[in-house]
C-alpha cells in the first residue's frame, strides 16, 4: 500500500510539471503559427492530453472488455466538463467565443448524443444490441479527421481573439515544440502511473471493472486535462483551456472509441441510463451557461454548479456499491 501512494505521487509531480511545460509551449507555437490558443487547445493539447484515456481504452478493447474501454472515455467526459471545466471557472471564468457557440460546444453535444444513441439503440427500437461495432469505429475516426481539418481550416482565418494584442514569442519555435513534447511525456507517464496505483488500490477494495472504469480510471486518465486547465487558469489562459475539455471530449469519442472498436466491438449492456444522463448533462449545461450569461462566459456560479452535479453523480455511484 505504501509503494503505491509513494507511485501515485511521483505520477502527480510529472503530471504538475508536464501541464506547465504543455502550457507555455502550447501558447507559444499559437502566437508563432498565428493560430488561436484555443485551436492549440483543441488539437494538440486536447489529442495529447486523452492519450492515457488511448492506453487504457486501448488495452480494455484488446483484452474484450468493453466496461473499461467504454466506462473509461464516459467517465473521463463527464468528469472534464463537469469537474474540470467547472473547477476551471471557479479559478478564472472562462470565455465563450462566438465560434464556440456556433460550432464546437454544440458539437461535443451532437458526438455525446450519437454515442448514447448508439448504446440506446434497442430502447429506441433501432437495433437488436447496443454495441458499436467495427463499421461504427471507422465512421467515429472518418469524423474525427474530417473535423480536426475543418478547425485547422477555420483556425487559419481566425486572429486569436482571446489576446488579440498579444506580442509574439521571443524563443525559437522549435523550443515551444519541445516543451510541448516534453510536457506530454510528463502527462503521459505520470497520468500512467498515477492510474496504476489507484487502479491496484482500487481492486484491492474489491471494486468492479466497470465502478473502477468509470471513477479511478477516468478521473485518473483526466489527471493530465486537470492540471493543464489548473496552470492554463492561473496563467490567464482560459480559452486554451475551454480548448482543452473540447478536444479532449472530442477526442474520447470519436478518436479513442473509434480506434476501440476497430481492435474489439464494444457492448454498451453494462451503462445505466443515469450514466447517459451525467454524460450528456454536461454538454447541455455548458451550452445553457454560455447562452444565458450576458457576457458569454462560463462564470463561478455556473463553475460551481458543474462541479456540483459532479459530486451528485460520484454519490450515487458510491452508494451503488
Amino acid at each position: 500500500m505504501l509503494t503505491n501512494i509513494l507511485i501515485l505521487l511521483a505520477g502527480l509531480a510529472l503530471v504538475v510539471f508536464g501541464a506547465d511545460y504543455l502550457v507555455d509551449g502550447a501558447s507559444g507555437i499559437a502566437r508563432k503559427a498565428g493560430l488561436s490558443e484555443f485551436l492549440i487547445g483543441l488539437t494538440i493539447v486536447g489529442i495529447g492530453t486523452s492519450t492515457p484515456e488511448m492506453v487504457v481504452s486501448f488495452f480494455g478493447a484488446f483484452q474484450g472488455k468493453s466496461d473499461v474501454a467504454i466506462g473509461n472515455v464516459i467517465g473521463s467526459n463527464i468528469f472534464n466538463i463537469l469537474f474540470i471545466l467547472g473547477l476551471t471557472a471557479i479559478i478564472l471564468p472562462v470565455g465563450i467565443t462566438k465560434e464556440n457557440l456556433r460550432r464546437d460546444i454544440p458539437l461535443n453535444l451532437l458526438v455525446s448524443l450519437l454515442l448514447v444513441g448508439i448504446g440506446t439503440r434497442t430502447a429506441l427500437g433501432l437495433g437488436t444490441e447496443n454495441t458499436l461495432t467495427r463499421a461504427g469505429g471507422l465512421f467515429f475516426l472518418l469524423l474525427f479527421v474530417l473535423y480536426m481539418v475543418l478547425s485547422f481550416r477555420s483556425g487559419k482565418a481566425q486572429q486569436d481573439e482571446e489576446e488579440p494584442g498579444a506580442a509574439a514569442p521571443t524563443r525559437k519555435t522549435v523550443w515551444y515544440v519541445l516543451m510541448v513534447l516534453g510536457g506530454l511525456a510528463g502527462l503521459v507517464i505520470g497520468g500512467r502511473l498515477f492510474v496504476n496505483a489507484a487502479t491496484d488500490i482500487a481492486r484491492m477494495a474489491g471494486w468492479s471493472d466497470k465502478f473502477i472504469a468509470i471513477t479511478i480510471l477516468a478521473g485518473g486518465t483526466s489527471l493530465p486535462e486537470l492540471v493543464t486547465c489548473i496552470v492554463a487558469a492561473a496563467k490567464q489562459k482560459d480559452a486554451l483551456a475551454l480548448g482543452n475539455i473540447l478536444g479532449s471530449n472530442i477526442s474520447n469519442v470519436l478518436l479513442i472509441l473509434g480506434g476501440s472498436a476497430l481492435i474489439h466491438p464494444l457492448s454498451f449492456s453494462n451503462i445505466t441510463p443515469v450514466d447517459y444522463i451525467a454524460f450528456l448533462s454536461g454538454g447541455v449545461l455548458l451550452l445553457l451557461l454560455a447562452l444565458v450569461h450576458p457576457r458569454r462566459l462560463l462564470g463561478r456560479g455556473g463553475g460551481a454548479l458543474l462541479v456540483a452535479c459532479e459530486a451528485a453523480y460520484m454519490t450515487f455511484l458510491i452508494c451503488q456499491l
